[in-house]
């Protein structure tokens, strides 16, 4: 998900604010010694966030939500990190995840944590190269937490969705999306093909992170040494937590990101799994525009009409989603030309012998010279970089 820059707090309020949270924390764990406060120093739609320091030299982070449901996503996520962490200490994930260290009542009824803060920088989606390097230890990353026990993340109390769930909801965003008037033709057909192909949907559900974005992957000396944000998480399509990558991660990385991935699975990735990242991705720019649309804004909806005029002029001459091999020509099956008739030329265009379709009625994928950024959106209602969520308590 993309995410509009975080505000950083400023001036007197700003710094009482930080001496409350940094207060809290002396409460939420016994024998702390703060001794200043420290980035981050910010504010998301959900969250209050202030780094401190102890006299240790040790860094750590107050979370405090900013209403109830942001409390309840939080409560809900710790409990999905103690899940975690068992699994990262018995060596079944790769990377480092927050813990929870305690806990402070806060006058609204609910209770920020503290945990320390995680080493390692974001995430630089163009550091993604073919080979050995980030872009293997990535794809490992994300497969660990698809090889999860799926109850750690049902008994939290997380949503569980299905293949057939996954593509009603699917189907409902594309439907929403075609009654503003503003989709594409092009991109409705596409998309309604994808999502009406029973093929694209048989897949096995599994722990999905949900909100995979270049500043939830921290990353230290060419390896993934945490993810976070976590609030997110679900059990569902694994698909979902590749889907950024095929908007944003440089094209010549994508072979080495899937084998690295299919390796680090116990059983092979279904054969669609990149063809549903592929419509994730593109269904993203359609969030964007409801988004805009929900909120009435103006700037945001002519934003996600021209993503769309674009994505549009770039599948327009391509192959359907889901259909990677070349489609079989009428000569090509038995019987269906006379065998005294001289055979056309393979080079010619398979619609002047099928006369079923037209070449510009085969929508398709995404140029990959093309240079146009879609926005990541998390697969819930809220668009990012209009609504800043950072998901608790990482």
């Amino acid at each position: 998900m993309r995410r509009r820059a975080l505000t950083t707090y400023r001036g007197p309020v700003a710094r009482n604010r930080s001496l409350q949270l940094a207060a809290l924390a002396t409460v939420a764990v016994p024998g702390l010694n703060v001794v200043a406060t420290r980035p981050p120093q910010k504010v998301t739609a959900d969250f209050r966030l202030c780094g401190v320091l102890d006299s240790a030299g040790r860094h750590w982070v107050v979370q405090a939500p900013l209403h109830a449901a942001a409390a309840m996503a939080m409560d809900a996520e710790v409990q999905v990190l103690r899940e975690l962490d068992d699994a990262a200490r018995a060596a079944s994930l790769p990377f480092d995840v927050v813990q929870p260290e305690g806990f402070a009542d806060m006058p609204e009824g609910w209770r920020a944590v503290v945990y320390r803060e995680l080493s390692g920088r974001e995430l630089d989606i163009d550091a993604l190269t073919p080979g050995p390097g980030p872009s293997g230890s990535l794809a490992r990353a994300i497969a660990a937490v698809h090889e999860l026990d799926p109850a750690s993340i049902a008994d939290a109390g997380l949503p569980v969705y299905d293949a057939s769930s996954y593509r009603q909801r699917r189907l409902a965003e594309v439907d929403d999306a075609a009654r503003t008037g503003r989709v594409p033709p092009v991109l409705l057909g596409r998309w309604e093909r994808a999502l009406e192909d029973v093929a694209l949907w048989q897949f096995s559900e599994c722990p999905v992170h949900g909100d995979l974005a270049p500043e939830n992957v921290l990353v230290s000396n060419g390896r993934v040494a945490a993810i976070i944000n976590w609030s997110n998480a679900h059990v569902g399509d694994p698909a979902e937590d590749l889907a950024w990558l095929y908007t944003a991660a440089p094209e010549d990385s994508l072979d080495t990101i899937e084998e690295a991935y299919a390796l680090a699975r116990s059983e092979q990735p279904d054969k669609h799994l990149v063809d549903r990242a592929l419509l994730y991705s593109e269904l993203a720019v359609a969030r964007w525009l409801m988004h805009g649309v929900r909120i009435e804004n103006p700037e945001i909806i002519s934003d996600a009409e021209g993503m769309l005029a674009e994505l549009a002029r770039q599948v327009a001459d391509s192959a359907p989603i889901g259909y990677s091999q070349p489609v079989v020509q009428a000569w090509e099956v038995e019987g269906s030309l006379d065998p005294n008739e001289t055979l056309p030329d393979r080079e010619t265009d398979a619609d002047e012998y099928t006369g079923d379709l037209e070449a510009d009625d085969l929508p398709g994928v995404l140029d990959p010279d093309a240079t146009a950024e879609i926005p990541v959106i998390a697969s819930g209602d809220t668009a990012a970089e209009d609504v800043a969520t950072t998901g608790s308590p990482t």
